[in-house]
């Protein structure tokens, strides 16, 4: 368990954060804190929504399960956090 800071660029946010997260951490786990940081403050909530994570740039998101010592991020490397709509 180590503090492991990266750089969270949420979707509809103008603001680029610094997000300290766990390195135990899953992605379900660093979105949630990047949420709480943009989600009512620049966000509007997107209830049913599920939030993903994928590296900045890239077209896949990381599994929700994966840990941040699993994911090869890098130290303030920038994610991208992604409203996903539910499945019907």
């Amino acid at each position: 368990m180590a503090l492991f800071p990266l750089s969270s660029n949420f979707e509809g946010d103008f603001v680029l954060q610094l997000l300290p997260v766990d390195t135990e951490n899953t992605m379900d786990e660093v979105a949630a804190a990047a949420a709480h940081h943009s989600v009512g403050r620049r966000v509007r909530a997107r209830p049913g929504h599920i939030l993903r994570i994928r590296r900045q740039g890239s077209a896949e998101f990381l599994p929700r399960t994966m840990k941040v010592i699993d994911s090869g991020l890098l130290p303030t490397e920038a994610i991208e956090i992604i409203w996903e709509a539910p499945a019907h």
